[in-house]
């Protein structure tokens, strides 16, 4: 037993650290590669730091632990939501401005009862799998186009992007290295996370779904909180929003969707009962706190922020309980 939990300490460390390179070393190839900082914002950081649950998820499926994959994509969407979010509002309010962001959070919230659609027969099957996968798509050529708007470039999230990239110089040969480095390393600790991770589960007679949900899901968010972190203590408030919701967006319909193209993911009725509607309620809460009483761009306060923590430290206290009395 000691090894496992060697591997998934290790195992998480390694992925938090190799997570930030990568996306620190693809923001700033990408802005080399002529792309703008609306669009290094919304995709590169935003779903770069989303690499660990790709990894995690992908790996996980292919092992035939597909409960592991799902548990990690939406544990890891609570997480960022709960923890990450009202943490960070917590500690200061967060001012939402940016046009853009608003646009995104209705997509989110299309994404969520999109796969509340697809957990209806207990399964996600390929084709449901690969509709994911296309919206996504989608998502992103929208993204690409609504980037190259002349207006995309007055948009708060841009010039905070913009400030950010800045703010952490970095040449290109040290750029696209750190990139390599970083996705090799991805690789490297996530198979080492999901080999201790599924260990621990057997040892304990644990749920692969319940393992996700909590531990790897808060391992595989750490990359997220440390950037919105780091983008509180620049007053990048659109930016700290913009990572949970791009990456949330990532997890939902990329994550979820690679893993069940590899496998088909057999859902419980607990998913359906539970996980999904925390999801939901929270993914529902940031919304209408980001717009706003009267839709005019809002601002999440310190008591919504709390709010949001305490679902996610009470939702992981009932996981945990679970656990301990052996229904997980």
């Amino acid at each position: 037993m000691g090894l496992p939990i060697v591997a998934v300490i290790a195992g998480l460390a390694l992925l938090v650290w190799s997570a930030e390179r990568f996306v620190d070393g693809a923001a700033s190839t990408s802005r080399y590669l002529g792309l703008s900082p609306l669009l290094i914002g919304m995709l590169v950081i935003g779903f770069g730091t989303s690499a660990p649950e790709l990894m995690v998820s992908a790996l996980a499926a292919a092992q035939d632990n597909p409960g592991l994959a799902l548990g990690n994509a939406y544990g890891s969407n609570i997480t960022n939501i709960g923890l990450i979010l009202g943490l960070v509002a917590l500690i200061a309010p967060l001012a939402v401005q940016s046009g853009v962001l608003r646009r995104e959070l209705p997509i989110l919230c299309g994404a969520t009862l999109l796969s509340a659609w697809q957990l209806r027969d207990g399964v996600i099957d390929t084709t449901e799998a690969l509709i994911l996968l296309v919206a996504l798509a989608a998502f992103i050529g929208a993204s690409i186009w609504q980037g190259r708007q002349a207006e995309a470039a007055t948009d708060t999230l841009a010039s905070e992007t913009d400030h950010s990239l800045e703010s952490h110089p970095m040449s290109l040969k040290a750029s696209v290295t750190w990139t390599l480095v970083g996705l090799v390393l991805l690789v490297a600790s996530s198979r080492l996370l999901v080999w201790g991770a599924v260990a621990i589960a057997q040892a304990f007679g644990v749920s692969d779904l319940i393992i996700g949900l909590t531990v790897v899901a808060i391992g595989t968010s750490l990359p997220e909180l440390a950037s919105s972190l780091s983008a509180l203590r620049r007053r990048e408030h659109d930016l700290v929003l913009g990572n949970v919701v791009g990456s949330n967006l990532f997890n939902t319909l990329g994550v979820v969707g690679l893993a069940g193209v590899i496998t088909p993911i057999q859902v419980g009725g607990e998913v359906m009962m539970r996980d999904w509607p925390v999801m939901a309620v929270m993914t529902l809460a940031m919304t209408v706190f980001a717009f706003g009483i009267k839709g005019r761009g809002g601002r999440i306060n310190r008591l919504e922020g709390g709010l949001l923590l305490a679902l996610f430290v009470g939702y992981t206290a009932y996981l945990v309980r679970v656990v301990i009395q052996g229904g997980g």
